[in-house]
């Protein structure tokens, strides 16, 4: 397989002398339909792959919080105006595809949720696109372990895709490809092969402690005899004897022993391996695989709380630190393999970062708050932001200054100014026209002459 070929390759920039390829020996057979099939086998005798890694609870949390999190932020696409800033383009045809419908059978938060979860089980994620002219009209998901990727001839990257019995090649220009963390390859490292170890911890762990409460927290272990000589027979016997006895039905029955019977056990018990300490540990080492805090799945380190400013702390640093490289690495994807080159100077998406404050009405308020005192935003945006309708005298800008509108600053004496911001918050309306009118119909009404004469 050409991943596995250049990450054997990758091995050499360490200064190792294995170049991690299989010799054809036949001791390899084992790991090559190990690789073949999708698993590998660890240091505890558990077979890691996709499947039984996320037969962990942690893991499974870990996974589908991040996929689930992304999946629901929602990715917009901008254009660059000339004056420096931008402007939203709902009716771009990358819009479509990526904030409304990738293809279809899925939403976008499904696809995007979906392409995550095989990064971090395969450090993979791909899709085959369905092409218009230079329009990528539908991303359609195909599934990373049936994906092989290699050079050509040509030094071109190609795509194999294993589908019933069948490999069709495709080209670079047809398949949208997400990587996981990588050292320059054409493929991601995935974190369940370079963590198998960690993995096939947890899950014999796990696998230990059901079969601990399957056999009724019943030990296994010997049965000394004393000076007894056993036949075959009898060994026999003994042994059907105490097979009746295990199991979670067989609890707190007594088994009737000869005399000088006495048991020895053979395994130790949960308390002397310290079977929930590890357990415990296996959270943290598998949230450290996906990249994910602990806390955010529910676990909190000893002496730890789960509320408080310091958490708040440890969220806003998973979010800039772990969860902002990711959205990165997907919105310049986007970017440079579905916009045409012609575009990309002008034309950018970019998934919205401030979708994680919607569920947060404090923090969404002191941001408006802020921006509103400080001329950064219109209470007509702030509105839009909240789905709110726009109302007359809320699109212009404000500072500090007792809400005064930025084109007027330094144009009134400061006590008059204050009034005058006063009334045009109240009234919102020009002042200078009300006063005019005003006077207009007061003259008229003492039967004075017109204004104008």
């Amino acid at each position: 397989m050409a991943g596995w070929s250049w990450v054997g390759s990758a091995l050499k920039w360490f200064g190792t002398d294995d170049d991690g390829k299989l010799s054809g020996a036949p001791e390899d057979a084992p790991t090559r339909r190990a690789l073949q099939s999708n698993w590998l086998v660890d240091s505890a005798g558990q077979t890691v792959n996709q499947r039984t890694t996320l037969g962990l609870s942690t893991a499974w949390a870990c996974v589908k919080l991040k996929s689930d999190v992304v999946g629901a932020m929602g990715m917009g696409v901008f254009e660059k105006s000339e004056d420096g800033g931008r402007v939203p383009r709902t009716d771009h045809w990358l819009y479509d595809l990526v904030h409304e419908e990738p293809n279809r059978d899925q939403t976008a938060a499904e696809f995007w949720a979906g392409q995550v979860a095989a990064l971090d089980l395969w450090g993979n994620a791909y899709a085959e696109k369905e092409t218009l002219g230079q329009r990528t009209t539908a991303l359609t998901p195909l599934p990373p372990h049936l994906v092989t990727v290699k050079r050509n001839r040509n030094n071109e990257r190609v795509y194999l895709f294993a589908d019933r019995g069948k490999t069709e090649e495709l080209p670079a220009d047809k398949v949208f490809h997400l990587r996981s963390l990588t050292l320059g390859g054409d493929m991601g490292l995935s974190a369940l092969e370079y963590g198998r170890r960690t993995f096939g911890g947890a899950i014999a762990a796990n696998k230990v402690s059901a079969d601990t409460f399957l056999r009724g927290l019943q030990a296994a272990g010997f049965m000394e005899v004393g000076q007894t000589k056993l036949t075959a027979d009898q060994r026999a016997d003994l042994q059907t004897i105490f097979d009746a006895f295990v199991g979670e039905a067989k609890r707190g029955r007594i088994i009737p022993l000869e005399k000088d019977f006495k048991f020895t056990a053979l395994k130790m018990n949960p308390a002397d391996v310290e079977l929930l300490a590890s357990r415990s540990w296996d959270v943290e080492e598998i949230c450290r695989w996906f990249g994910m805090l602990p806390m955010l799945i529910g676990h909190a380190a000893k002496g730890q709380t789960m509320w408080g400013s310091g958490i708040e702390q440890l969220l806003l640093g998973w979010q800039t630190l772990l969860l902002n490289p990711l959205l990165t690495n997907i919105q310049q994807a986007v970017k440079k393999q579905l916009l045409p080159l012609s575009e990309r100077k002008k034309v950018y998406p970019e998934i919205n970062r401030e979708a994680l404050m919607a569920a947060d009405s404090s923090a969404r308020a002191a941001l408006y708050s802020a921006f509103g005192q400080n001329g950064v935003m219109t209470r007509g945006e702030m509105r839009n932001r909240e789905n709110l309708p726009s109302l007359p005298g809320d699109d212009f800008l404000t500072v500090q200054s007792n809400l005064v509108p930025l084109d007027q600053l330094g144009k009134a004496p400061p006590a008059e100014q204050g009034a005058r911001s006063a009334l045009m918050n109240l009234l919102g309306s020009d002042i200078d026209a009300l006063i005019e009118a005003r006077v207009k119909a007061l003259i008229g009404h003492n039967g004075g002459p017109p204004l104008e004469n």
